[in-house]
C-alpha cells in the first residue's frame, strides 16, 4: 500500500484529530506544569540558534587574532563572542535540568489523570460488557498503552515545538547563503519521514493483531504467580506446563518484534546515507565559495554547523510528526474505549429516592438471555416474593437461579417483562437509589486484601466510617471474636499479598461477607450460595447470624444448592431450565414427593454418610419435621 494514497489520509485525518482531545487531557492533568514546560521550550529552542550564530564571531574573531599578539583591542574580538557562547552553554545545561523536573512532575500528573479516567469510565460500564472478548481486547489495548502514548505525544510536541523554534532560527542564519538551502533541508529528510511513518504504521497494526496473544501471555504469568491458582498449579504439577506455554506465545511475538525493528533499522540507515550525501553535496558548493572567496572561515564552520543542526532538526521534526500518527492510533484505543457507554442507567425522569418495599417484589413476564448467548436463561418467567420475607430459590446449575439476583439488582435488565418493587418498575430509579436498598452476597465474595475494618466497610463506603458500627455488624456476623484475636484486631491486614497479612479461611471470608451485609442495613438482602464454603456444622452457626440479620424486617432471596440451608426459608421456589416448577414451604415440597423431596432424601443420605468421623452423635433429621420458622442454634442442628 502506498504511503499517501487516499485511504491513509483520511485515516491520518482521522488520527490528528484525536490530537486536540490529548492536548485538553493534558492541560486538565497539569495546567502549571504545562505552561512551565511550555515556557522552558521556547528558550531551549532559542539557545541553539544563538550557539550557531555565534559560531561565525569566534572563528572569525580567531582568524583576525591569530599571530597578532596578547593586547585587549586583539584579543576582545575573541573573548566576547567566546563568554556569550560560553554563557548561553551554561544556560543551556541550567534549562535542560529544569525541563527534565517539570517533565517529570508532568508526566506524573498526566499519567495518573489517565488512569483514574480509565478507573472510573470502567467501573460505570454494565457486567454485558465483560461478555465480551472484544471488550477485554478495548480494555487492554487503552490500558495497557494508553498512558505511555500519552506521555510520548507530549514528549514529541514539546520536541517539536522546542525543535520548530531552534529551527526557525537556523534558517534565518542560513537564508543569506540561498532560499534553495531550507528545500534541500526538506527533501533531504523525507525518507527518513517515510521510514517512521511505514514502519510504525506497521508496528500498530501488528499490536493490534496481537493483542489476544499478549492477553494471554498475561493470563498465563498470572497463574503462574498469583495466589488464586497457586494450590491448583502446584497439586496438579502445572508450573513446567504453563510456563512452556507463556515462552510459546512469547518466543512467537519476540520473533515477530525483532523482525520489524531489523527491518526498519535497514530502512534507517538508507534514508541516514541519503541525508549525509545531501549535507556533503552542499559543503562541497560551500568550500568551492570559500576557496573562490565568497566566504570565510567563519562562514564555512557556521554554514557546516548551521546545515548539520538544521538537517537534524528538520529530521527530528519529521520523525516526531510520524510518530505523533502513530501514536495517535494508540489514543484512538483510549478514546474509542472512553466513548463506550453503558446501556444500564438513570431514567430521563427518575422518581423520588425509593423506599423499601412494603408490599412485595414481582418479577412479571421477564425473558432473559445473556449477551451473545442463543438461549434464554428465563422466558416469560413470573414470581413473586413478599415483602419481608426469607425466599430460597434451589435448582440445578443453570437453571437460572443467579441471573434473577443480577436481574434484580439490575446489573443486567430483561430483554421482556419487568421487576416491580410494591408495584413500580425498578428501571424508574436511579440506579444508585434502587442498590441502595440492596445488600448482595456472591457465591465467592471478594477476599479484600485490605485491613479487616476495610473488608466489613466496603459494604457502604458512601457513609461516614464508625468503628463502632463496624464491630456490631462483625458481632451479628459472629466474627467479632476472632477478629479480636488477631494481632491488630480490626486493623488486621487480611491476605498475603501485603506484609503481615492474615489469611482467614473459607467460612471466615464468609462471615465477613455477612457482617459486610449486616453494615449495610439494605432492607433487601440477596444471598447466592452463602454456605458453599462452609462445612455442615459452620454452616449451622451461619444460619443463626442470618436469622438475625432477616429478623430485623429485611427481604432476603437466598440462592443456594443445600436444601439444609432452604429449608428455613419462609417459601421456597424449586427452578428448572428458566421456569418455576414447584413452590412452598419445606415440610410442603417433602410432601408433595416431587423433584424438591427426591433431591431433599439424596442430600440428607449424603450428608449423614460422609459425616466426620469426630461429629458429635446427633440422629439424622426427620423429613417430616424439619422444625420451625428460621435457623436454630447448633446444638439443635440437624
Amino acid at each position: 500500500m502506498a504511503l499517501f494514497d487516499n485511504e491513509a489520509v483520511d485515516r491520518a485525518l482521522t488520527l490528528f484529530s484525536y490530537l486536540p482531545r490529548a492536548l485538553k487531557l493534558i492541560w486538565e492533568a497539569a495546567r502549571g506544569w504545562t505552561s512551565v514546560w511550555i515556557l522552558l521550550l521556547v528558550l531551549q529552542g532559542i539557545v541553539p540558534g544563538g550557539l550557531v550564530y555565534l559560531t561565525k564571531s569566534v572563528l572569525d574573531g580567531a582568524a583576525a587574532a591569530i599571530g597578532q599578539g596578547m593586547d585587549w583591542s586583539n584579543v576582545e574580538q575573541l573573548a566576547i563572542p567566546a563568554l556569550l557562547m560560553a554563557g548561553l552553554l551554561v544556560l543551556q545545561q541550567v534549562l535542560k535540568a529544569l525541563n527534565e523536573w517539570v517533565q517529570t512532575a508532568q508526566s506524573e500528573y498526566v499519567e495518573d489523570h489517565i488512569q483514574f479516567m480509565i478507573h472510573g469510565h470502567a467501573a460505570r460500564l454494565d457486567l454485558s460488557f465483560y461478555e465480551s472478548s472484544e471488550y477485554h481486547d478495548t480494555l487492554y489495548q487503552a490500558s495497557s498503552r494508553a498512558s505511555s502514548k500519552s506521555l510520548e505525544i507530549l514528549a514529541q510536541l514539546g520536541s517539536l515545538l522546542q525543535n520548530g523554534v531552534t529551527l526557525v532560527t537556523i534558517l534565518i542564519i542560513l537564508l543569506p547563503y540561498g532560499l534553495w538551502i531550507p528545500l534541500v533541508l526538506l527533501f533531504s529528510t523525507l525518507p527518513a519521514l517515510y521510514v517512521v511513518v511505514k514502519h510504525n504504521r506497521k508496528y500498530h497494526d501488528w499490536w493490534e493483531r496481537r493483542t489476544m496473544a499478549n492477553r494471554r501471555a498475561r493470563y498465563l504469568d498470572m497463574l503462574l504467580t498469583y495466589e488464586f491458582s497457586a494450590p491448583e498449579v502446584r497439586a496438579f504439577d502445572l508450573g513446567d506446563f504453563l510456563a512452556e506455554g507463556y515462552r510459546r506465545i512469547r518466543r512467537k511475538l519476540r520473533g515477530e518484534r525483532i523482525e520489524l525493528i531489523k527491518r526498519q533499522s535497514l530502512a534507517t540507515v538508507g534514508a541516514g546515507l541519503f541525508a549525509l550525501a545531501a549535507m556533503g553535496a552542499v559543503m562541497v558548493i560551500m568550500v568551492i565559495r570559500a576557496l573562490r572567496g565568497q566566504a570565510t572561515i567563519g562562514d564555512l564552520g557556521m554554514f557546516y554547523q548551521a546545515f548539520r543542526e538544521g538537517q537534524g532538526l528538520m529530521r527530528t521534526l519529521l520523525s516526531n510528526a510520524g510518530k505523533l500518527y502513530t501514536n495517535a492510533m494508540f489514543l484512538e484505543h483510549l478514546f474509542r474505549f472512553l466513548e463506550l457507554e453503558p446501556q444500564i442507567g438513570d431514567p430521563e425522569d427518575p422518581r423520588p429516592a425509593m423506599p423499601a418495599p412494603e408490599e412485595e417484589i414481582v418479577f412479571e413476564g421477564v425473558s432473559f438471555r445473556y449477551p451473545g448467548a442463543e438461549p434464554y436463561v428465563l422466558k416469560d418467567f413470573n414470581l413473586r416474593i413478599g415483602a419481608g420475607q426469607v425466599v430460597a430459590i434451589v435448582g440445578e446449575n443453570g437453571a437460572g437461579k443467579t441471573t434473577l439476583s443480577k436481574l434484580l439488582a439490575r446489573l443486567y435488565d430483561p430483554a421482556e417483562g419487568r421487576i416491580l418493587i410494591d408495584g413500580v418498575d425498578i428501571r424508574g430509579y436511579r440506579l444508585s437509589d434502587l442498590r441502595e436498598q440492596i445488600t448482595m452476597m456472591f457465591q465467592q465474595p471478594m477476599r479484600y486484601q485490605e485491613p479487616v475494618q476495610q473488608n466489613i466497610r466496603v459494604g457502604d463506603v458512601h457513609r461516614e466510617l464508625r468503628p463502632e458500627e463496624v464491630e456490631a455488624a462483625a458481632k451479628k456476623a459472629m466474627i467479632h471474636d476472632y477478629i479480636s484475636s488477631l494481632p491488630h484486631g480490626y486493623q488486621t491486614q487480611l491476605g498475603k499479598w501485603f506484609k503481615g497479612g492474615t489469611e482467614l479461611s473459607g467460612g471466615q471470608w464468609q462471615r465477613v461477607a455477612l457482617a459486610r451485609a449486616y453494615y449495610r442495613k439494605a432492607p433487601i438482602v440477596i444471598l447466592d450460595e452463602p454456605t458453599s464454603a462452609m462445612d455442615s456444622w459452620a454452616e449451622s452457626e451461619w444460619l443463626q447470624g442470618f436469622g438475625q440479620l432477616v429478623a430485623e424486617g429485611r427481604t432476603a432471596l437466598i440462592i443456594t444448592h443445600r436444601f439444609t440451608t432452604a429449608m428455613h426459608a419462609d417459601q421456597i421456589y424449586v427452578m428448572h431450565d428458566g421456569e418455576i416448577i414447584e413452590q412452598g414451604t419445606h415440610d410442603e415440597l417433602v410432601a408433595q414427593g416431587g423433584r424438591y423431596a427426591d433431591s431433599w432424601r439424596a442430600q440428607v443420605e449424603q450428608g449423614w454418610r460422609t459425616k466426620p468421623a469426630d461429629a458429635p452423635e446427633i440422629a439424622p433429621p426427620d423429613p417430616a419435621s424439619p422444625g420451625d420458622g428460621l435457623p436454630f442454634a447448633p446444638s439443635e442442628q440437624a
